[in-house]
């Protein structure tokens, strides 16, 4: 299921690696183990687990769908070989506006972050002259070679861990063990919600697949990369909320605005409070180079299937076999709504959205299964249809957990999105 796109081949293991890695671990667990404390309390580490044995079913079945479909788009070019091109504008739609929205309230964020160190930022003509660097910046690297954009990061990706690997690593001399033992079984009654919430800062693997057609030996290197990306983000998770909940106990949902920091504090002293912060940075920035570096490849793979009537953004730059009016154009949706600010509502309903494109694409394995016969070399779940099944029955319950105006949110998104379509395919056609 190959198609020739002019694309580079320069992405090997430990680059997938630290690009799911880098996009997943990103602002929201400096602030989640608060969260999470305040709903479940030291019973938060089994939503967790939870949490991340669903994200495992998922990207298997992406390690699956991932070593048939090799060409660039990740969960879109999945469900769209799958389902078909309608389906797959749904999948593609979610996954952008979804990454968009949530760039524009990461890089404000990361404005606000920058602030508080040098007031001037706050200006708001200045805080849009930053957006306008950073983005700006990110498309540039971006443009000029994958190569460039997948070193940086790892870059990124090691700069924002290494902190947290040593804070996990100093701060178990603080940790009271008896504030990790779960007393109160009531707090099993929100489970659900809180695992709602969690799920958030487990998704965006996905996204570090959507450079398929630039992934060396995609067949064995996508499911290693997912395992050891997956395998690590949990491991990092699990501790990070054991020393969280086992520095600062009962205190710990009081510290909402940076947990971790404040256990940094505790640990380190105020030099730990300030580079907790730095790092939190950091992983902002980290996030926002892999969404630019991913994304605009789900935007070319639309254009590319024909999908979308764009046919700029199919193009390759002749020197540096990269997509760049797909980049040019998704950095600048990002700089747009970050400029403009107050979209972190949103930020729910398109991440929400997620969950759908996880479900098209945990179906996707059992459709291409029936549609094309196994290649040598093709990774192959085991135990039958049991993982995209089960996948799929824990996202249902995932969404049942939605607020009625998210349900409705999306639903109206859908209808929107499907009358565009085929408003579209019927103006096409009448065109030829």
């Amino acid at each position: 299921m190959e198609k020739e796109t002019g694309l580079k081949r320069e992405i090997g293991l430990w680059g997938l690696s630290a690009n799911i890695v880098n996009i997943i671990v990103g602002a929201g667990i400096f602030v989640l183990p608060a969260i999470v404390a305040e709903i479940m309390g030291s019973a938060g580490i089994f939503v967790y687990l939870f949490c991340g044995f669903l994200i495992a079913l998922v990207m298997l079945c992406f390690a699956e769908a991932g070593s048939k479909v090799t060409r660039s788009g990740g969960a879109y070019a999945y469900v769209e070989t799958a389902f078909g091109p309608y389906t797959g504008f749904l999948a593609a739609v979610f996954m952008v506006m979804g990454s968009a929205f949530s760039d524009a309230a990461v890089a404000n964020a990361l404005i606000e972050l920058i602030a508080l160190a040098f007031p001037v930022f706050a200006n708001q003509y200045i805080r849009i002259l930053l957006l306008l660097l950073i983005f700006g910046g990110l498309c540039f690297l971006n443009v000029i070679g994958v190569k460039q954009g997948i070193g940086l990061v790892k870059i990124n990706t090691v700069a924002k861990l290494t902190p947290l690997l040593l804070l996990i690593l100093f701060s178990w001399k603080d940790v009271s063990f008896s504030n990790l033992m779960i007393e109160n079984a009531d707090s099993f009654k929100n489970f659900g919600a809180a695992s709602l919430i969690l799920f958030f800062a487990f998704q965006g693997g996905d996204a570090g697949l959507t450079v398929g057609g630039e992934i060396k030996n995609p067949q064995k290197t996508v499911p290693k990369a997912i395992f050891m990306g997956i395998g690590f983000v949990l491991i990092l998770y699990v501790l990070i909320q054991s020393v969280s909940q086992g520095v600062l106990g009962d205190q710990l949902p009081g510290f909402k605005e940076a947990p971790l920091a404040s256990v940094a504090n505790v640990v380190f002293g105020p030099i730990g409070y300030t580079l907790l912060l730095i790092t939190a940075g950091v992983s902002m920035f980290g996030m926002l180079s892999g969404e630019i570096l991913n994304l605009p490849r789900v935007l070319f793979g639309l254009a590319s299937d024909r999908v979308i009537p764009f046919e700029k953004l199919a193009a390759i730059h002749p020197k540096f076999k990269t997509p760049y009016y797909s980049i040019l154009l998704y950095a600048g949706i990002g700089f747009t709504l970050a400029a403009i600010g107050g979209f972190r509502q949103l930020a729910v309903i398109a991440s929400a959205s997620m969950l759908l494109v996880y479900f098209g694409g945990a179906l996707s394995v059992i459709k291409l299964r029936r549609k094309e016969k196994a290649n040598f070399g093709d990774f192959r779940i085991p135990f039958g249809y049991t993982v995209p099944i089960l996948a799929a029955g824990i996202i249902l319950f995932f969404l049942s957990n939605l607020t009625g105006y998210e349900k409705t949110g999306i639903l109206v998104f859908i209808t929107v999105l499907t009358a565009v379509y085929f408003a579209v395919r019927l103006l096409s056609k009448k065109n030829n």
